[in-house]
């Protein structure tokens, strides 16, 4: 084992950050910080015409809120290009690299006659050992002299031994004509200057690790420790896509799951600990191996993710469980929560964590304490408003306005005044979760009531019977 662990996320700024580039990032994180070592980001900007900054910013938005902060400045890749064109020409200069002046037509014409004559398309370049005074005035490409014979093979924690035939492994291009450096090179040369000990990423990245092994070898540098994540996969078994429902992590931030229910769940997909399901940071820190992650493709659940996402609301601190309630209100560009509602609304935590799911559930059930009267009632709670029903709320308002303000006593007073009425307490439920909610769905009348308190309740009893 290295001195210092250190990895690293490498996302491109293309677009929304990908649910599966998040879970990579996840482990990259755990793991460093379970070593005592470094968690590096580098943006991989390099197509110049896809990357947008809007995209970088949507990368550190996601990382930030799934709390995987990162040691360093990021990095940018693109700004590195000199570094990397400086490492191709001194792999040219070594003999590590040649100069390749195939136009795109001869390649293409190689490929097709290799095609007919039933041989590997490969493309196999006759300047590979050209004598240089051969060399034309003309435009030409850095390629790597790769092995042509025996094999390469990545020891990877994840997948194992995997060998390559190196006849299947092209002399790939390092520097294109133009003199920018291609990904395969950029990615070696930035991961060994980062300092980058430990290469976690997903198993698409595997036929690469062979190819990039070799300029490794042929720069002298110590190959990284590998470890190639298993697919994420829809519930369908198809690659998880958008059919499949949200895909990039901010989306998941807008639909109301707190950031420790996605780190608990995302590590979960790949990577287990014997039956355990929920746990936190610290239990993942502790419990997390690469030798634990799985080779089989994991599928997302929604169910387990809901599940998950609920046990997590209830774990939490109530200012914990705050902070996450505004980022979510943010997220979605509503409004900031008032004084007064987040005093309600810690007050009434207690009785909203346990039945919530998502943060929008947990709101929902909190508009008794977030609204403001007179609480219209919603429909399904207003068909518990009848003409009847007033008049009951009209008629148990005296009896709270003395009775003692705890939950033994209202109890006691508002069951024996549904027994006066010949009814059951359910009948008195309904009515009384409307006036004071203005919702069907709500926590119990009691809870609210003691959140609010008497005043409070006495005049939204009398709005909803006026």
């Amino acid at each position: 084992m290295p001195a210092q662990v250190v990895t690293r996320i490498a996302p491109s700024p293309t677009g929304y950050m990908h649910i599966g580039t998040a879970r990579t990032g996840l482990f990259n994180w755990i793991f460093a910080r379970k070593m005592g070592g470094k968690f590096l980001l580098r943006i991989e900007d390099t197509d110049r015409t896809r990357s947008t900054p809007d995209a970088t910013d949507a990368i550190f938005r996601g990382m930030r809120w799934l709390g995987l902060e990162w040691d360093d400045e990021p990095v940018s890749q693109f700004e590195r290009a000199a570094r990397h064109a400086e490492v191709a020409h001194q792999m040219l200069a070594q003999g590590a690299a040649y100069k390749c002046f195939a136009s795109q037509d001869e390649i293409a014409a190689f490929r097709e006659t290799a095609k007919a004559e039933g041989r590997s398309t490969l493309y196999l370049s006759p300047w590979r050992d050209a004598d240089p005074a051969t060399h034309p005035d003309a435009p030409y490409v850095i390629r790597l002299k790769a092995p042509r014979e025996g094999v390469t093979v990545i020891e990877d924690v994840v997948q194992g031994d995997v060998t390559f035939k190196n006849s299947t492994l092209d002399d790939m291009i390092l520097l294109r004509s133009d003199g920018t450096p291609t990904y395969m090179l950029a990615v070696v040369v930035d991961d060994h200057d980062m300092g980058v000990t430990h290469v976690i990423r997903g198993d698409d990245h595997l036929n690469n690790a062979a190819r990039q092994s070799h300029i490794y070898t042929a720069m002298g540098w110590p190959l990284p420790v590998y470890a190639h994540l298993p697919l994420i996969l829809g519930p369908d078994g198809k690659k998880l896509s958008k059919r499949h429902g949200a895909t990039g992590v901010e989306e998941y931030q807008k639909m109301g799951y707190p950031a420790p229910a996605m780190r608990n769940y995302l590590a979960r997909l790949g990577w287990s600990h014997g039956d355990d399901e929920f746990f936190t940071d610290a239990q993942a820190r502790e419990w997390f191996t690469l030798e634990g992650i799985n080779k089989a493709a994991a599928r997302f659940d929604f169910k387990k993710l809901d599940n998950l996402s609920g046990q997590h609301i209830a774990a939490m601190d109530d200012m914990s469980l705050m902070g996450e309630i505004e980022a979510y209100l943010t997220a979605i560009d509503a409004s900031e929560l008032s004084e007064t509602q987040k005093d309600g609304l810690l007050r009434a935590m207690y009785c909203l964590k346990a039945s919530a799911r998502t943060l929008p559930q947990l709101l929902e059930k909190a508009a008794f304490v977030l609204g403001e009267r007179p609480f219209l009632p919603d429909e399904k709670a207003a068909r518990n408003l009848d003409s009847v029903s007033r008049g009951m709320l009209n008629e148990l308002t005296p009896h709270l306005q003395s009775v003692s303000w705890n939950r033994e006593a209202l109890e006691a007073t508002l069951g024996e005044f549904a027994e006066s009425k010949n009814s059951k307490f359910g009948q008195l439920a309904g009515p009384l979760r409307a006036a004071l909610s203005g919702r069907a769905a709500t926590p119990s009348v009691f809870d609210m009531m003691l959140v609010i308190g008497r005043a409070e309740t006495l005049a939204r009893l009398q709005d909803a019977a006026a």
